[in-house]
């Protein structure tokens, strides 16, 4: 996954759907603090053309160098002067719950303040296959999938982390995912692979279909129950808007819906709801061809079986999406990272654009329309953007999954400028719980800012490793 930094647009607020009643709605903005108060939007975003390279140079912290890690000693990252950083929760460490991390760290967010000062973050852990859940039977999904999620707390005062332990357990493929206003952390499965079916030339041992959502609380374990009717299909991540509930959901497939899930009960997915999928009036297909800030009016249709997984007589992957399109929704090209901010959803189109190396999209669900903010140029400028998230300061954060060495976080400041802000510079010769290889090839993902914006947290999904990092943060940056 590919993980950078871009900008948001301040819009006036408009009237939201009267489905959910004031009451309801004053109670999802009041507790929104952790799934979208760091992310506020505080300036208009510009229209994000493609800058030109001495435009990127004259932006940004400063040029990157080796930094040191607190935690190690290690050079594991770049960054900008004035900036350092810690790291933990590596592939292999012992959490306080008696079992060994898990590898390859994926989508993560803060999601609650339990007292002054202690983050609780959850962290999805990308593992499928035939495998042990990570936390044995216990309040295991599957016992024989190997995917979940880890919480850790972190006391953002003195920079250090307290407490960890397994959260999901009996998952598949938890890619990313998304925290809700009301403190939980909505884990997606990206596979619908099931007892029998083959992964890697290997028969797997499921117990279970797969391909669902999980809500994760901020302490203790989950309960492993499925939310059906948030639909079966290659999920990557989600994001809600708190004046309304509604639930945002990402696929990653070449050919790829966005969703929307209406709860029945704001605030209470178990309780079911009606699955949907984004229709253009006026475009089939977004993939390539659009210009940027091309705006496009936005309907939605209903998808009527939302366990189907595949279409019939087929093993594709796309049973939800084929319903979804023939009743004339949108193709998106992989879409991966959702956030949302407080006036739209912002989601990444990963191989999107003319040049197939990433868009961003602004949906505006008060004014049912969507837009195309940034389309990458060339995999130099910014390859294969996937999880993002905003920070306080009004800044988009985006991972980078491409090619490059090294793989890069980028930030595009609220006035539309992308540049770099760190590079992966993981080189490890045993000194880490025996782990050697040159790492910097790796993708970034699961970055999130603390709600004040002192810290922002993120991984290298292998050999997995939690970083937080902290700085001089500047207001027209991010």
């Amino acid at each position: 996954m590919a993980k950078l930094f871009l900008g948001f647009i301040k819009m006036p607020r408009e009237s939201h759907s009267k489905s959910v009643r004031s009451s309801e709605r004053r109670r999802f903005l009041q507790q929104a603090t952790f799934g979208l108060g760091s992310i506020a939007i505080t300036t208009p975003f510009r229209s994000l053309l493609a800058a030109a390279p001495d435009h990127r140079s004259s932006v940004g912290f400063g040029k990157l160098r080796p930094v040191t890690d607190s935690t190690t000693g290690l050079e594991l990252l770049q960054l900008p002067e004035g900036f350092r950083y810690s790291t933990f929760g590596w592939t292999g460490d012992p959490m306080d719950d008696g079992n060994l991390t898990p590898g390859s760290h994926d989508g993560m967010a803060v999601i609650a303040e339990t007292s002054p000062g202690r983050l609780v973050l959850c962290r999805n852990h990308e593992l499928n296959g035939n495998g042990r859940s990570i936390a044995g039977d216990k309040l295991s999904f599957d016992a024989n999938a190997p995917g979940g999620c880890t919480n850790l707390v972190f006391d953002s005062e003195e920079g250090r982390l307290i407490k960890s332990w397994c959260s999901l357990s009996g998952t598949a493929n938890n890619c990313a995912g998304g925290p809700t206003p009301w403190g939980t952390w909505l884990s997606c499965e990206e596979t619908v692979l099931g007892p029998s079916d083959d992964y890697d030339g290997d028969r797997l041992n499921f117990q279970n279909q797969h391909g669902w959502i999980f809500e994760v609380p901020a302490e203790g374990i989950a309960r492993p129950v499925p939310l059906k009717e948030m639909g079966r299909f290659v999920h990557e991540a989600v994001a809600i808007d708190p004046a309304t509930g509604i639930v945002y959901e990402t696929e990653d497939r070449q050919t790829a819906g966005f969703y929307r899930f209406t709860p029945n009960t704001p605030g209470k997915l178990i309780d079911g709801g009606k699955l949907q999928m984004m229709k253009l009036p006026k475009r089939k297909d977004v993939r390539s061809g659009v210009q940027v800030d091309q705006v496009f009016d936005v309907q939605w249709v209903d998808i009527d079986n939302p366990l189907q997984a595949h279409s019939p007589g087929e093993q594709d992957a796309l049973g939800v999406f084929r319903q979804g399109k023939e009743k004339g929704g949108v193709t998106f090209a992989r879409l991966e990272g959702c956030w949302a901010g407080r006036d739209g959803i912002y989601l990444v189109s990963t191989n999107g654009g003319d040049a197939g190396v990433g868009q961003i999209w602004e949906y505006s669900p008060s004014k049912e329309q969507l837009r195309l903010l940034f389309e990458s140029p060339s995999p130099q400028v910014l390859e294969k953007p996937d999880n993002l998230t905003v920070s306080p300061r009004g800044g988009l954060v985006l991972c980078e999954d491409g090619d490059q060495l090294p793989q890069r976080l980028h930030g595009l400041t609220p006035d539309g400028s992308l540049f770099p802000f760190a590079a992966n510079n993981i080189v490890l010769h045993g000194e880490k719980n025996g782990i050697q290889g040159d790492f910097r090839d790796q993708e970034w993902a699961g970055a999130t800012f603390s709600p004040d914006g002192k810290w922002l947290f993120v991984n290298i999904q292998t050999p997995g490793v939690t970083f937080a990092i902290t700085g001089p943060w500047a207001d027209e940056l991010i």
